[in-house]
């Protein structure tokens, strides 16, 4: 049982994304951000998995099958995609009944957005770069279950720090997307991705169907 160092490792991660929250205005948002890893249910499991360089979550998962923290956590914590997967309510034949990501509010991808920067701050310490978060999101961005809109903000926003920069993005999110400058839809924002995505040196098409 590791407590003193999952303790570290996650009021690191708290404090960075309260500092992330504050600088692009969403400050009780950055003070209640996972409260609920304080909890038992998702503490005493993260002490006994604890790994350092990853989620204890991963572990507790290869160990049992599943990780009781991680469905305590996602239920409890709106900035997480998985919270809002729900069935769908259209009409049949576009998506009525299945299981889909609903559209996220935007304070919600602006945190989602904060704490996977952070959290790759906290995993990768020395070895952090400006594209660290796109990378680790492209590792995965085949499983993810994300409304279209809400999928395409949040690449806009991992595209934008791999390629401008922390500062760039966050007055960005502050001063333009959360006060409703930039229409909240996919096709435009997949247009401004592609545009800021010329300058990486892999293409994310590629990485989605080629993982």
């Amino acid at each position: 049982m590791k407590v003193l160092e999952h303790l570290h490792t996650i009021n690191h991660h708290k404090k960075l994304v309260m500092e992330g929250c504050f600088k692009i205005g969403l400050y009780k948002q950055g003070l209640l951000h996972d409260l609920s890893k304080y909890t038992p249910t998702e503490f005493l499991v993260g002490c006994k998995y604890y790994q350092g360089n990853m989620s204890p979550n991963n572990a507790e998962r290869a160990a049992i099958g599943y990780s009781s923290a991680w469905l305590h956590h996602k239920g409890r914590n709106k900035h997480h995609m998985e919270y809002w997967i729900d069935y769908g309510a259209g009409e049949k034949g576009a998506g009525h009944g299945a299981i889909c990501g609903m559209k996220m509010p935007l304070c919600y991808v602006a945190e989602m957005y904060v704490d996977r920067v952070s959290a790759s701050k906290n995993y990768q310490k020395e070895n952090y770069r400006n594209d660290s978060a796109l990378k680790y999101y492209l590792h995965g961005r085949q499983y993810h279950i994300l409304h279209e809109d809400t999928k395409a903000m949040l690449e806009l926003l991992l595209v934008y720090l791999a390629v401008k920069g922390e500062d760039r993005v966050n007055a960005f999110l502050k001063y333009k997307v959360l006060r409703g400058k930039v229409p909240y839809e996919k096709d435009v924002l997949i247009k401004m991705r592609k545009s800021l995505e010329k300058k990486l040196p892999y293409p994310l098409e590629e990485e989605q169907t080629n993982p």
